[in-house]
């Protein structure tokens, strides 16, 4: 088929009809594309926003999770005597109760006075240390480990020793000391904490 000029009038509405389709057709894909955009940036909020409540959630179950092994801590160290004055009678009593319970042959102590052993690290406690100096008489020496086991596991504090030295004892012609065969002198810190919102 052949066109002539004066064919061109007639073929002018379908051009132009054309032309119109293809600019729909473009505006159409353009406003698309922008709804396709803003649809995947409003997804994109949506997922950030999810993110930081899900992060919000994990850090609020962590810090849940540690004041509850805050709190457990606490109550171990209650139940155990060591947060709150000293209980130095307390010590004294245990200390002569374990001697004889072991029957060692003779026992002597002396506790120096309680300071402060508070570092800043811990805020909310603050720690005191009671040094002791103690003189055991024994028999052999599982008697030493066998009375400092008991102590560090009776004493209402966090007995800490610091060093222990062993010789052999002079005999005795007399007396009960005539059975031990050792001399111990151990250097210990007994540790207890008070509450630092109680000592304000």
């Amino acid at each position: 088929m052949n066109l002539t000029r004066r064919d061109l009038p007639k073929l002018g509405l379908p051009l132009l009809a054309t032309v119109v389709m293809f600019v729909v057709a473009g505006l159409l894909a353009w406003v698309s594309h922008i709804d396709s955009s803003k649809a995947e940036r409003e997804r994109n909020a949506a997922e950030a926003a999810r993110n930081q409540i899900e992060q919000r959630l994990r850090q609020v179950r962590t810090e849940e999770q540690d004041i509850r092994e805050r709190m457990q801590l606490l109550k171990q160290l209650q139940d155990a005597g060591i947060v709150g004055d000293e209980k130095r009678l307390d010590w004294m009593e245990m200390l002569r109760d374990t001697q004889r319970e072991l029957r060692l042959p003779g026992m002597s102590y002396e506790f120096g006075a309680q300071t402060s052993v508070d570092k800043g690290n811990d805020t909310q406690h603050t720690w005191f240390s009671s040094p002791m100096r103690l003189q055991l008489r024994l028999l052999h020496e599982e008697d030493l480990l066998n009375y400092l086991a008991r102590i560090q596991n009776k004493a209402r504090a966090m007995v800490i020793v610091s060093s222990c030295r062993l010789a052999p004892t002079p005999s005795q012609a007399e007396g009960r000391e005539v059975m031990s065969q050792l001399g111990a002198e151990c250097e210990m810190q007994w540790l207890t904490a008070r509450q630092t919102n109680s000592t304000k």
